[in-house]
């Protein structure tokens, strides 16, 4: 495609996959110390879905990829490019995307891993979104797929209550001189990286800066450590930036959203970006009391939901916005 022709770039199609097994706060009660209750009161998490044994990241991404291209209408050989985010990816290499690839059969895809944590799917579609303007590829598949049980202390309750697994897909196209008539239309990206807050979120160990040894072990660095007083505020503050920095490029205010839907880490970052935006709760969407907080994944499954559930309506203006570790975040706007 000539990159002087104008050209549309869509989401066509949505897909999830949440794991069979539901871990509730009574049964993390057993593991911790902790309650429902207190669960429930500081992080609106009621449940969260844990991955078999045996399930990987790329098993759970597969599925909803699956799902997203019977949403879409799209057959495995006509993607192109696989772009999965990810944190827990089925080995260091090769790529979880290759995995996927794989499960899939889409031969003719190129593909590739993103590590923004939990707005790695927002990064995804950016990333997919520059790919195929330029023309260089047509038809797109970015997945958010998770399994943070394998990075959680089930020692630690003030992490453990939080994390879930699964997955979320969706199929991306360019359209040709297509305008104002195509739905699922991207308006606008924002992403952002603030590298002096890296300690705030991470998993210290196991990769090269420090590899987990037999000395070290019982020191849990492979799990996920979080400074949660202070990724509050800074996820409630960034988030509201990028998602006033999409409106602007996309030449709207929070006047004309018809639904947000944000990462979902925590009821209160949830409700505090909505009051900041003005953004009434009926016109905000919440999943995570059921699958609490499922990093990359969290946007493309309440995505999904919204999209199949009737909550996003043709013509909708739908804003996607996620914080993370790193310290990122991301926004996207879309007119459904």
């Amino acid at each position: 495609m000539p990159s002087n022709i104008p050209c549309v770039c869509s989401i066509i199609g949505t897909g999830s996959y949440m794991p069979e097994r539901v871990l509730t706060n009574d049964e993390l009660s057993k593991i911790v110390d902790t309650n429902d209750e207190w669960i429930t009161s500081r992080t609106g998490i009621k449940e969260r879905r844990i991955a078999a044994e045996n399930e990987a990241t790329s098993d759970m991404g597969s599925e909803a990829a699956r799902r997203a291209m019977e949403s879409a209408g799209v057959k495995p050989e006509e993607i192109d490019l696989i772009i999965v985010a990810t944190v827990t990816p089925d080995m260091f290499f090769p790529s979880t995307a290759c995995f996927v690839q794989k499960k899939i059969g889409a031969w003719n895809a190129a593909c590739f891993d993103i590590s923004a944590a939990c707005s790695g799917f927002l990064y995804g579609l950016q990333t997919a979104r520059h790919y195929l303007n330029s023309g260089n590829r047509k038809t797109a598949l970015v997945i958010g797929a998770e399994k943070l049980s394998t990075l959680v202390n089930w020692k630690d309750r003030n992490t453990c209550v939080l994390f879930g697994d699964g997955a979320g897909a969706a199929i991306m196209r360019t359209f040709q001189d297509a305008g104002e008539n195509v739905p699922g239309r991207i308006l606008a990206n924002v992403m952002g990286t603030d590298a002096r807050l890296t300690d705030l979120l991470k998993v210290p160990g196991g990769a090269s800066a420090m590899p987990v040894t037999a000395e070290n072990a019982d020191q849990r660095l492979n799990t996920i450590h979080m400074e949660g007083r202070e990724t509050f505020k800074h996820a409630v503050t960034r988030m509201l930036q990028a998602s006033e920095e999409a409106l602007q490029k996309a030449g709207l205010t929070a006047a004309d959203v018809d639904m947000v839907i944000p990462h979902q880490a925590n009821h209160r970052i949830i409700t505090a970006i909505a009051d900041r935006l003005g953004v009434p709760p009926e016109k905000t969407f919440i999943n995570v009391d059921k699958y609490g907080n499922t990093s990359a994944a969290t946007i493309p499954v309440a995505l999904d939901e919204a999209n199949r559930s009737g909550a996003i309506k043709r013509g909708d203006i739908v804003l996607l916005v996620a914080f993370g570790g790193g310290f990122t975040w991301a926004s996207t706007l879309l007119k459904w």
